[in-house]
């Protein structure tokens, strides 16, 4: 997969790098791990950073201080397909009490997307759950609507990655800190 140590940066994967560390809220965050979403090709790279590392799903959504994840894409990809990508992770994962908890959130984060019209390999998508603000998603530096509240919902998001039935089966282990094999 090309997971490698580099200088100042915790890892490389396909070529972009991640840091070791980040500072969300004011709390300092740690790389618990990252990896590539294949879907035939290369989709993007992301990264899962929190507070402390931790080895199993619901270790990770019990966290109660902030949290990151940072997406790298690695090819072009519509806005209507980030979209679809995240409804149909959610759907996967949440039962239907949650997923009707959750609609309106829902509903305003599909809505972030109609900000950006296609995505250009490169671009960088960041989701930080943040104490007492919410879920703050950034793309390519600028904040995309206002932030989403609930713990809760921001777990729904992760979970499209490390849940029950992750987008990728193959990425989940390593979000949850695994190496890949050499």
């Amino acid at each position: 997969m090309g997971l490698s140590a580099t200088g100042a940066w915790a890892a490389e994967v396909n070529g972009i790098k991640f840091d070791d560390s980040m500072t969300v809220g004011g709390k300092s965050l740690v790389l618990n791990g990252l990896g590539v979403r294949h879907k035939v090709v290369k989709v993007y790279a992301v990264g899962l950073y929190l507070t402390e590392k931790k080895t199993d799903t619901a270790g990770v959504l019990a966290l109660n201080g902030p949290k990151r994840f940072r997406l790298v894409t690695m090819r072009d990809i519509s806005s209507e397909e980030l979209a679809q990508a995240v409804l149909t992770g959610v759907n996967k994962n949440l039962d239907k009490d949650e997923k009707s908890k959750y609609v309106s959130q829902l509903v305003k984060f599909g809505e972030l997307f109609n900000e950006i019209e296609t995505g250009k390999k490169g671009d960088v998508i960041i989701g930080d759950y943040i104490p007492g603000t919410g879920t703050v998603i950034t793309f390519n530096g600028k904040q995309l609507g206002q932030p989403l509240p609930d713990l809760g919902f921001y777990n729904a998001i992760l979970r499209i990655w490390i849940g029950s039935s992750p987008a990728d089966p193959t990425l989940k282990p390593l979000l949850l800190g695994d190496k890949p094999d050499a």
